[in-house]
Order: C-alpha cells, then sequence, then structure tokens
C-alpha cells in the first residue's frame, strides 16, 4: 500500500468547501487505484486563527509541515478582517519561500462544457512555468521620508541559480509535452533584468537543441494569449509575469475558478504545495454554490507529482465530461451545488474505471 500524509489547510472562506470536496474526490482516486492511501491530517490556520492567536500559523507551523508528502491548500484571504499582505506573507508565501518551492506551474486549456469568451479558442493548451522564489516579488526595498517627498523603493532580484532553474524546468516539462518552450521578457523596457534573463535563456536553449523556443516582450504575450493561444506549449516567466499570464489563463478558459497551481520544491528536502488559483471568495462563502473544479484539477496535479499519471488524466477528463454534461456551480452557467458536482466527479470516475 502506498500511503501519502497529505498536510490540509482549507484556509478562509470557500477554501473550507472546496477543500473537502476535492479530498472526497482523491480518495475515490484512490479507492479505484487499490494500492493508493491518502492519510490527511488539517490544520485551522486562516484569518480567523490570526484573529485568534495574531499570527496565521503557530511559530513551529513550518517544523509541522515539513515531515508531510503535500500540502493541500485551500484558499487564504479575508481583507475585511485581515489585510492580505499580512495574510498572505504569514501563510502562503511563507510556506512558498521557505519551503524552497522554486517552481510555480500552472495550466490552462480549452476545457469541455465551458464557454471560453474567445471566439475561436483552438483546442490550446498551454503550461506557464513561473518562478516562484524572487524576481519581482522580493522584499527588498523600502520606504523614506513623509508626504510630499515620501519615496517607495521595491527592488527586483533575478539570480543566476533561480532563473536558470525555472528554464530547466520548463525544458525538462516540454519534452514531456509538444516541445515548445516560450520566454516572457520585457528586454525592451526593464533594463537590467531582463536582458540578464534573455541571456540565461539563450544559455539554457543551447542544451536542449531539440526543443522550438520562442522569446515574446510581456505585453505581446499578453495579446497573444487572447488573439491565439493554441500556439503556446509551455512558457517560462518571471514571477510578476508568470502570476499575470496565468491569471489572463485561466479567464481565456471561462473562468478563473477552474484554474489549478502546483508550488513544487526540486530538492526533496520539503513537501510541495498544491492549491487553486481562485481567492477565498467571501461573499458567497456558506452558500453551497463555490466551484470545486480548480481544488480538485490541483489535486490532480498533486497525483501527477506522486507520479500517478494515468489516474491524474482520467480525474481530468471526468471533471471535463461533468461539466460537459451541464453538472456545473453558478457561477460558469450551472445550477448545482458544490457537492453535487463533487459527487458527479466521483461517479463519472467510477464509471470510467469499471469500463476500462
Amino acid at each position: 500500500m502506498k500511503k501519502l500524509e497529505i498536510a490540509v489547510i482549507p484556509g478562509d472562506g470557500i477554501g473550507k468547501e472546496v477543500v473537502p470536496v476535492a479530498t472526497k474526490v482523491l480518495d475515490t482516486v484512490a479507492e479505484i487505484h487499490g494500492g493508493l492511501k491518502f492519510e490527511y491530517t488539517e490544520f485551522p490556520w486562516s484569518c480567523d486563527y490570526y484573529l485568534e492567536h495574531g499570527k496565521m500559523m503557530p511559530e513551529d507551523g513550518l517544523d509541522i509541515l515539513k515531515n508531510f508528502n503535500a500540502i493541500f491548500l485551500g484558499a487564504i484571504g479575508n481583507p475585511q478582517v485581515v489585510a492580505d499582505h499580512v495574510s498572505l506573507w504569514g501563510l502562503l508565501i511563507k510556506i512558498r519561500r521557505e519551503f524552497e518551492q522554486s517552481i510555480n506551474i500552472r495550466p490552462a486549456k480549452f476545457f469541455k462544457g465551458l464557454k471560453s469568451p474567445l471566439i475561436n479558442p483552438n483546442d490550446f493548451d498551454l503550461i506557464v512555468v513561473r518562478e516562484n522564489s524572487e524576481g519581482e516579488y522580493s522584499e527588498v526595498g523600502g520606504r523614506i521620508h513623509r508626504g510630499e517627498d515620501e519615496v517607495a523603493i521595491q527592488n527586483a532580484i533575478f539570480t543566476k541559480k533561480g532563473t536558470e532553474r525555472a528554464m530547466r524546468y520548463a525544458f525538462e516539462l516540454a519534452k514531456q509535452r509538444r516541445g515548445h518552450v516560450t520566454s516572457a521578457t520585457k528586454s525592451n523596457g526593464i533594463f537590467h533584468s531582463m536582458p540578464f534573463w534573455d541571456e540565461v535563456f539563450n544559455e539554457v536553449k543551447a542544451d536542449y537543441t531539440d526543443i522550438q523556443t520562442a522569446s515574446y516582450h510581456i505585453d505581446a504575450l499578453a495579446a497573444f494569449f487572447v488573439t491565439r493561444p493554441q500556439i503556446f506549449d509551455v512558457i517560462v516567466a518571471s514571477n510578476l509575469f508568470g502570476d499575470i499570464l496565468t491569471d489572463i489563463g485561466g479567464a481565456i478558459m471561462g473562468s478563473i475558478g477552474i484554474a489549478p497551481a502546483a508550488n513544487i520544491n526540486l530538492n526533496g528536502k520539503y513537501p510541495s504545495m498544491f492549491e487553486p488559483v481562485h481567492g477565498s471568495a467571501p461573499d458567497i462563502y456558506g452558500k453551497g454554490i463555490a466551484n470545486p473544479i480548480g481544488q480538485v484539477w490541483t489535486a490532480k496535479m498533486m497525483l501527477d507529482h506522486f507520479g500517478e499519471h494515468e489516474l491524474g488524466q482520467k480525474l481530468l477528463d471526468a471533471i471535463e465530461d461533468v461539466t460537459n454534461d451541464g453538472i456545473k456551480t453558478p457561477d460558469i452557467g450551472g445550477t448545482s451545488s458544490t457537492n453535487e458536482v463533487g459527487e458527479a466527479i466521483c461517479s463519472r470516475l467510477k464509471e470510467v474505471c469499471s469500463v476500462s
């Protein structure tokens, strides 16, 4: 029996509704597999926890998490009670940085049963590899003076190690897909970091002569996501550029509420973390209408991470089949509840796997 110990952090808002649905789907997958078992330990770390304890997680939170096989996260944030920079840097980003989750990957594809806002989406299927530890989201900088003389300085940090690491991950991923990597740059406007990014990209691609490449400035690339997303396979981008591109990826699918993400630790010292892209949506929490697809697709990415690619693909197929059958939450044009969508995915999985 392959046992996987999963730290579950439902977090805030709809995270507390969609995470139980996704773990139930994972248990269905394990049942189908027959030799796989997920063991969950749930932690209540959230904005509610902050209000009670003055921190998003206990002082020894990272020590508690480090021995799990993976972290399954819901959604973090409730700006009405805790400022976003406090909640995110106190939990989500703290885990990403201190557990050396240096790569963030987010797929986007033409999704059966969803109406893309694009007139002709051309069955696009792409994945963004986002550098996840530095870049524009560094903590280096500060503020001085007050009033009209106040100055804010934010430094972007690009290391050769971090940049090359993300790029090599993208090229290795392209080997498993359609053999093409696109670099997101802005070297015509950002004087130091982006020419450096381009130089490292050219060095790395020289080691992958069987992979086709392209490089686009981020403004043009964002436009191409809308006008011709089908030309892309793997895109490698800095922390900020990758963040923006993946929100566009969710939008062209038809809903950011279905987009998944994985924060990958490459050295094996710490667990990786899996989370949907969407926020905590406190305005709909408790109504039973939250879309669970982003969290369930995130579970699929966790299965892939553990080498269960065949089951992961069956899970994604089941999600699309259910959506295509019209079993959808109201945000994407349906009338089904959160739990009804989850139950339908479990049922579809059992049907498909019993036939095969």
